[in-house]
């Protein structure tokens, strides 16, 4: 099972407009999927301590746990990847150890296409997943309304994918006895 996450918490979101295609074209590869959509997930932030026991962390560290790779649709802010995004890994913690990653960015502008680094460098050292490469990264000009209108935007959801789904059946046909 491939797990989609869109991390944005607003309502317009264009993050969760790519999660939604990513999802879309998951299932048109014939992948299993899950998505948690953290709009609809409320999740506690982090504090080191009493987090972790909240129903929603438990539920959502257990999709992690269970995923064979994990998709994270997430929003860009002030040259970062979201506050949100960054809860949702600190509470669900171990459950990333070993997991293949791929990552869709929605931003104001071009020039943070770089934001995504320190997310995929934390999930490398921290949890040892494999991020896959090439991560999508759209600004706003790539949307009209509730939908994607670039070209090249789709083109490589598409890729990532594809990528996401040979990497994690590659891997796990690898460990198998």
């Amino acid at each position: 099972m491939i797990l989609v996450v869109s991390c944005s918490l607003n309502p317009d979101s264009r993050s969760r407009i790519l999660a939604e295609a990513v999802r879309v074209k998951l299932v048109e590869l014939g992948h299993p999927v899950e998505t948690i959509d953290l709009r609809e997930t409320s999740l506690p932030m982090c504090d080191g301590v009493t987090a972790y026991g909240d129903p929603n962390a438990k539920a959502v560290s257990a999709l992690v746990k269970r995923a064979d790779a994990v998709v994270l649709a997430a929003p860009v802010y002030n040259y970062g990847v979201s506050a949100a995004t960054k809860n949702l890994i600190e509470l669900t913690g171990r459950a990333w150890t070993g997991k293949i990653v791929g990552m869709l960015f929605a931003a104001g502008g071009q020039t943070s296409y770089m934001a995504g680094m320190g997310l995929a460098n934390s999930l490398m050292l921290d949890f040892r997943c494999l991020v896959i490469p090439r991560y999508v990264y759209a600004d706003g000009d790539a949307f009209d309304g509730d939908r994607i209108t670039d070209s090249e935007i789709e083109r490589r959801v598409t890729e990532l994918a594809r990528e996401v789904t040979r990497v994690s059946t590659a891997l796990l046909a690898a460990d198998q006895p």
